[in-house]
């Protein structure tokens, strides 16, 4: 029997689980219901049942959640009960912006360095985070053994940047580049187009007003 195959919806709710667990844990809850936890993540008790036997289901009938436990599991899914280093390629504002955002380190995620071709910022740092010479970057990755790319540069030299990328050893891809990589199976890629996104944002407020 092949591998079961989850969705992506259920894939990106783990990481909201992930988060109001942890919450939880900070306000020294030990054990909560489905109802209890639907009832803060505004999602039916059905649909966390649902969501949490795709892997085992975690709970006892009656007895609910150990909620250190279960964010204990959730993490280890998501890959977070390990070091995972990542390189941002970009070091213009957003690239900077990331490359600042202390709380990746916090979820097990370490920003290595920022790789550019600007001669102004390489050699500086960006809090910690040194800027390096994309020139360099296969070596240092190899060296390091980084699989993850935030991806902040141009959108014209996205494909050619990424492909070069895989081939220095890059597995996974965080895209900001407003266009979709095109890469070869077996590389991930999770994209976030920050103006579709306020684009949605837009729709759902103006469609709000009109009711």
């Amino acid at each position: 029997m092949g591998e079961k195959i989850i969705s992506s919806a259920v894939i990106k709710r783990l990481p909201r689980y992930y988060r109001y667990l942890n919450e939880l844990m900070l306000d020294g809850i030990e054990r909560i219901s489905s109802k209890e936890l639907s009832a803060r993540m505004n999602v039916t008790a059905s649909q966390i049942r649902q969501d949490l036997n795709n892997f085992g289901g975690f709970g006892q009938q009656g007895y609910g959640y150990n909620v250190e436990y279960l964010l204990t599991e959730i993490g280890k899914i998501l890959g977070l009960d390990r070091e995972n280093r990542l390189i941002i390629v970009g070091g213009g504002h957003l690239g900077q912006a990331l490359a600042g955002y202390t709380s990746f380190q916090k979820r097990r995620f370490r920003v290595m360095a920022v790789f550019d071709i600007d001669e102004k910022l390489i050699g500086t740092k960006i809090g910690e985070v040194p800027v390096l010479d994309m020139r360099d970057a296969e070596a240092y990755i190899r060296e390091n053994e980084i699989r993850i790319a935030a991806m902040t540069i141009p959108k014209e030299v996205a494909h050619e940047t990424a492909a070069r990328l895989v081939r220095y050893g890059i597995k996974a891809f965080w895209n900001f580049v407003p266009r979709d990589l095109e890469l070869p199976d077996g590389i991930a890629v999770e994209n976030v187009h920050l103006t579709e996104s306020l684009m949605t944002l837009s729709y759902k407020m103006h469609n709000l007003f009109q009711k």
